[in-house]
C-alpha cells in the first residue's frame, strides 16, 4: 500500500492569501515527512479549495483561468505540484463554461461539475457536464485534458481523490488517498475460500486505515483529519490491479458474471475494516489505469455498462473511461443521468470522468504516453440523445431508496 496523495483542504480566497497557501505549504511538509517515517510511501502532495465559483462569484467568474494559473504557481513555489479547484456549481452557470479554457491553462489544475447532489438531478448541468467533456477533448493529443474534469453526483466535501476533491468549511483539513489494489490482489492470491480472504483483506485494511489516523492525531494534529479514502486505488501493473484482485477470487474474467459479486465483496470489506473514513472508500474502477481493466476492456468482455453496473454495488463511478472523439454531448448526457441517477437512488457518491480520444473510433487502440496509463481501446458507448420528458431541462428530484416492503 501506497498513500497515493496526502490532500489539504482550505480556502485560498480571491485575490490569493499567501497566508494560507504558506500554511499549506508547511503543513504537508509535514504530514509527508510523518508518513515516510513510519514506513509509508507518499506518491503525492495536494491542496483541494472550496469550489471557485464561490470563491470568485459570478462576477468574476471569468476570472478562473486567470486564478488557476496564479495558484498553480504560486503553489508549485513551496512543493505543491496539484490543485482542485472544486466544481462548477448550477446557480452560477458560466462556472461550467469557463472550464475547458481554465483547464487549458495547466495540467496540473483540476475541476469537476455538480451533476447532482442529495437530492436534486440538474438536467442543464448534466448536459453541461457533457460540453465539458467534449470542449476539452481537442484541448491536449489523446484527449488527455479530461483527466482533468470529473461530472459529480451527491458527492460531498472531503474527498481526497481528484478531480472529485473540494472544501467546504471555514478551518482547514485534511485526508489521505490510498493506493491499495494490492492489498486486495494479496489477501485473495492463493486463498481457497472467499471467507480467508476477505478476512485478510479486512485486517489489512484496518491495521493501514488505522496508523493513518494514528499519525494523524500524534503529530498533525493541528489540522482536523477529516479520514483516509481507501478505495483500493490501483496502479498499471497486474501485481496493483483491482481487476486482477477480482480475478483471483475466481472471475475467470472481470466482466464476466461473477464480477459484480467480486466488486461488492471487496467494497464490503472495506466497510468492515474499523478506521476512520472519508469519500468514496469503494470499488475504483479506472480503465486506463489498470492494467487489468484496460486488458479486458480492449478485450470487449469489460464495457461500459459493466462499470456502470458495479457502481451499484458500492463501486466510485466511472473513471478514464476511452471514448470515440467523435462522442457528442448529446450521446454523453443520458450515461452521466444513469450515473446521477445510480447516485441518488442508493444515496452514495460517484463520478464520471470520461475521455473521448480525438482522431480515434471504437475498437481503435489507444496510444497514451503516461506511467499512470494502461494502454487498451476504445470502447463503445450504447447511447442515443434523450428525448421526451427525459430531455427536459428542469431538476428532477430524486429520493433514495427507502427501504419499502414490495408487493
Amino acid at each position: 500500500m501506497k498513500i497515493r496523495s496526502i490532500t489539504y483542504f482550505c480556502n485560498p480566497k480571491f485575490p490569493l492569501d499567501e497566508k494560507v497557501l504558506r500554511e499549506a505549504g508547511n503543513f504537508l511538509a509535514r504530514a509527508k515527512s510523518a508518513y515516510e517515517a513510519d514506513g509509508c510511501e507518499v506518491q503525492t502532495v495536494r491542496v483541494a479549495t472550496t469550489s471557485f465559483a464561490q470563491i470568485l462569484g459570478e462576477k468574476q467568474i471569468d476570472q478562473t483561468p486567470k486564478y488557476a494559473e496564479q495558484l498553480i504557481n504560486a503553489l508549485k513555489e513551496i512543493g505543491v505540484n496539484y490543485a482542485a479547484l472544486g466544481p462548477a456549481l448550477p446557480q452560477i452557470p458560466r462556472s461550467y463554461e469557463i472550464i475547458p479554457e481554465a483547464i487549458s491553462v495547466s495540467k496540473d489544475v483540476f475541476f469537476g461539475g455538480v451533476m447532482a447532489d442529495s437530492q436534486t438531478m440538474y438536467m442543464k448541468q448534466i448536459k453541461a457536464c457533457a460540453e465539458v467533456i467534449v470542449k476539452s477533448a481537442p484541448l491536449e493529443a489523446n484527449g488527455f485534458a479530461n483527466l482533468q474534469f470529473a461530472a459529480l453526483a451527491n458527492v460531498g466535501a472531503g474527498a481526497p481523490f481528484f478531480p472529485a476533491a473540494y472544501h467546504d468549511a471555514s478551518q482547514p483539513a485534511f485526508a489521505v488517498a490510498t493506493e491499495a489494489a494490492d492489498l486486495a490482489v494479496n489477501a485473495f492470491e492463493g486463498q481457497k475460500t472467499m471467507e480467508e480472504g476477505r478476512r485478510t483483506l479486512v485486517a489489512d485494511i484496518e491495521k493501514h486505515g488505522q496508523a493513518l489516523a494514528r499519525i494523524a492525531k500524534d503529530e498533525l494534529a493541528q489540522i482536523r483529519f477529516l479520514g483516509a479514502d481507501f478505495s483500493l486505488a490501483p496502479f498499471p501493473d497486474d501485481a496493483h490491479s483491482l481487476g486482477n484482485a477480482v480475478e483471483q477470487m475466481g472471475a475467470a474474467k472481470i466482466g464476466l458474471h461473477g464480477s459484480l459479486a467480486a466488486a461488492a465483496l471487496l467494497a464490503e470489506a472495506i466497510e468492515r475494516a474499523n478506521f476512520p473514513r472519508v469519500g468514496f472508500s469503494g470499488f475504483m474502477q479506472p480503465i486506463l489505469e489498470d492494467s487489468i481493466l484496460a486488458k479486458r476492456a480492449a478485450e470487449g468482455t469489460l464495457t461500459v455498462k459493466d462499470a456502470l453496473l458495479y457502481s451499484a454495488v458500492c463501486g466510485t463511478g466511472l473513471d478514464t473511461i476511452p471514448l470515440a472523439g467523435d462522442v457528442r454531448a448529446d450521446e454523453l448526457a443520458p450515461l452521466l443521468l444513469d450515473v446521477c441517477a445510480l447516485a441518488l437512488r442508493l444515496n452514495k457518491p460517484l463520478t464520471a470522468r470520461l475521455m473521448p480520444v480525438p482522431g480515434k473510433k471504437v475498437g481503435d487502440a489507444t496510444n497514451f504516453d503516461f506511467a499512470f496509463f494502461a494502454n487498451s481501446k476504445v470502447m463503445a458507448l450504447d447511447s442515443e440523445p434523450l428525448k421526451n420528458s427525459l430531455a427536459d431541462d428542469a431538476p428532477v428530484s430524486l429520493r433514495a431508496r427507502g427501504g419499502a416492503d414490495i408487493f
